[in-house]
């Protein structure tokens, strides 16, 4: 029999979408705690409408998180039992919620999680890929182009797979970026657990022409495998990583990025770049 002890904060997983996803252990809580800190009020009063929940809503968002956990952490002095949802899935990994929990455990006080849906492991559970060698969660990629784009090439240096978030709006930047991983594949889930959900797996260097052969491909929200890769070559992965950042940079800024995103020799990627500038 689970224990639920009071003065504790519980961060509650809820559904990425598919209200059906919620887990009986989470309403149960959501039930028990007497208030739920949430990213946004309105949405969850939304949620918690569909379960038959009624709770006193504190609003803890990227914007405020620092001064509301004070008032979290009040309240759990106090006794109370606080649950911390998030808009959807599970809280604190690229939702807030990260420094809430921080400042309550900086409290002393106690902190229980409650697993449930997540859509970085819902994507890597229909991207097929075998084998220990595990996956990165790299979240979401920078914004700024520039900064996007050597986030990118960084991938081409690691052979682990890598699951990627991203908003739609960015999500044509994103496969433009990708271009440079040519035949690597990436599955991209669209929409995960919604009605509309899509689920196919391309070459990286095709994800700007899947995106553009439907309308609907760029909206929603998006969580993408980039698949394993083989071990970085350092002499051909150095030159065509130098290539690309020569495009795009000056030359011996572009010769230190590819030296540490390859490994190769510094002194060989400078003397090769001197040779593409003159070719």
């Amino acid at each position: 029999m689970q224990h639920y002890p009071e003065a504790a904060l519980y961060v509650v997983a809820t559904p990425i979408g598919n209200l059906s996803d919620i887990t009986l252990r989470a309403l149960h809580v959501l039930q028990l705690v007497h208030a739920i800190a949430c990213e946004d009020t309105r949405h969850t009063q939304t949620m918690l409408r569909q379960y038959g929940i009624d709770k006193p809503l504190l609003a803890v968002h990227e914007h405020n998180e620092e001064e509301a956990a004070l008032l979290v952490i009040e309240r759990l002095r106090r006794g109370e039992r606080v649950a911390y949802v998030s808009d959807a899935g599970t809280p604190a990994v690229s939702d807030p919620g990260a420094r809430l929990v921080a400042a309550v455990r900086a409290a002393g006080l106690a902190i229980l999680p409650l697993p449930g849906a997540s859509s970085v492991t819902t994507a890597m559970s229909v991207a097929g890929i075998s084998g220990g060698a595990g996956f990165v969660f790299a979240g979401f990629l920078p914004s700024k182009a520039l900064e996007r784009d050597q986030a990118v090439l960084l991938l081409l240096a690691d052979p682990r797979a890598t699951v990627i978030l991203e908003a739609p709006h960015r999500i044509e930047a994103l496969a433009r970026a990708m271009v440079p991983l040519g035949r690597r594949l990436v599955t991209v889930g669209r929409e995960l657990t919604k009605q509309f959900e899509e689920i196919v797996t391309v070459a990286a260097e095709d994800l700007s022409a899947w995106l553009a052969a439907g309308s609907q491909r760029t909206r929603g929200e998006f969580a993408l495998v980039l698949h394993p890769g083989e071990e970085a070559q350092t002499g051909n992965d150095g030159n065509r990583v130098l290539q690309l950042l020569l495009a795009e940079l000056p030359l011996k800024t572009a010769v230190k990025l590819a030296a540490e995103i390859t490994s190769a020799p510094r002194n060989e990627l400078y003397e090769a770049a001197l040779q593409l500038k003159k070719n």
